[in-house]
């Protein structure tokens, strides 16, 4: 069993941190030490004592340099390492360290264990502190769950979801977004492809293409994006995965494969409305005259060529609510509370099995946190009973 040291060394693992006269934080379980061989396990420890001594020195709140209590690291140090062996076993193999995939995948596997609310709620808050420190010191994602857990015992459930007149607000923001390249920043070469495109648009002869016409055409990127996640409830992660192949839009369905489907458990096809199937194929056209996507099958990238990430889905979340209007103050907006509503009016609409397949769940118990009733059909019940 390894301790953690108080300092940050690397080689010598000897002085403890004691949490009280019985406990000291281990950074590497003795069962850890069975699973993996000699250089797997060197490696786990060095990312585990960075880890662990980042939270006990900065960790609570990194700009002042505050640490979490040695108490709080000793438990998010066992947490995560019950998680770490977790993954390997579904790996087949030791990975270090995981992603917000893995740690979504282990959240699902604790939603429907018999494992208490309040041990779920606490393993949550373990893989949150080990998100935290990956967005610090390496600049990774904030991870994000479908979910949360109340640590204090309560039920799990969705943490936020949009309602239908904030879903139409999106929508109808979405459509304002986006523009094609100005004229003057385009090369001659490049200016003919866009004329072509514009033509396409317009329904004009090539030739009859003018300089103002460029002002009379916008971009149908982020409307195509935002308006297939409010269809599909895409992930941040199938945001990010997404392929101009799956993309049907003769039968207005999304073709998700089995190999590139977040859960990977089979091959979805995903309804999406007419003008969200409009919407792509107006995308999937204007996609040919941007450089940033040639030789790529990504359907979306951002405008500097990356694949977008979750803060930067829940940054365009935020951009597109303030401008239409919708607070967030107090509320939880991340790119999951797109799916959040899909499921909950899904379910309200249709059934839970009409949830399961839009949302592409396993079981149908995952569904089932959809299953309750939206909050303005709760407001109008109470209206009517006076």
């Amino acid at each position: 069993m390894t301790q953690l040291p108080i300092t940050l060394s690397r080689c010598a693992i000897s002085t403890n941190v004691e949490v009280d006269s019985e406990r000291a934080i281990k950074v590497v379980p003795k069962s850890h030490d069975e699973a993996l061989n000699d250089k797997q396990l060197v490696d786990y420890k060095d990312h585990r004592v960075r880890f662990l001594s980042w939270l006990l020195k900065v960790g609570k709140i990194p700009e002042k340099a505050e640490g979490y209590s040695p108490y709080t690291v000793y438990s998010t140090a066992y947490r995560t390492a019950r998680f770490d062996l977790w993954l390997w076993e579904q790996k087949g193999g030791y990975k270090y360290p995981p992603d917000s995939d893995d740690g979504a995948a282990y959240m699902d596997y604790l939603a429907f264990s018999d494992k208490s609310q309040t041990s779920k709620g606490k393993a949550q808050e373990g893989l949150q502190h080990f998100s935290k420190w990956l967005q610090h010191t390496q600049g990774r994602d904030e991870w994000e769950f479908e979910y949360s857990f109340d640590g204090s015992g309560g039920n799990h459930q969705p943490e936020d979801y949009l309602t239908r007149e904030e879903r139409r607000d999106i929508r109808q923001a979405a459509l304002n977004e986006g523009n094609i390249p100005a004229y003057d920043t385009l090369t001659a070469n490049e200016r003919r492809g866009w004329k072509l495109y514009i033509s396409n648009a317009l329904g004009k002869d090539y030739e009859e293409v003018t300089r103002d016409d460029w002002d009379r055409v916008d971009g149908w990127e982020i409307t195509s994006l935002v308006w297939t996640s409010l269809d599909a409830g895409l992930r941040p992660n199938e945001v990010r995965n997404a392929r101009i192949e799956w993309v049907d839009t003769k039968n207005g369905v999304l073709r998700i494969p089995k190999d590139e489907s977040s859960k990977n458990e089979g091959n979805w096809t995903v309804s999406l409305t007419d003008r969200t199937a409009t919407a792509l194929s107006r995308w999937l056209e204007e996609r040919e005259q941007y450089k940033r996507y040639e030789d790529a099958d990504t359907l979306w990238l951002t405008s500097h060529g990356n694949p977008y990430s979750s803060s930067s889905l829940r940054r365009l979340l935020h951009r597109l609510c303030n401008q239409a209007g919708i607070e967030t103050a107090n509320r939880k907006m991340s790119w999951y509370t797109i799916r959040h509503s899909v499921g909950t009016y899904m379910t309200k609409e249709r059934d839970l099995a009409a949830t399961k397949a839009q949302l592409r769940h396993k079981s149908v118990q995952t569904s089932m946190k959809y299953d309750a009733v939206p909050i303005e059909d709760r407001r109008d019940a109470l209206n009517k009973m006076g």
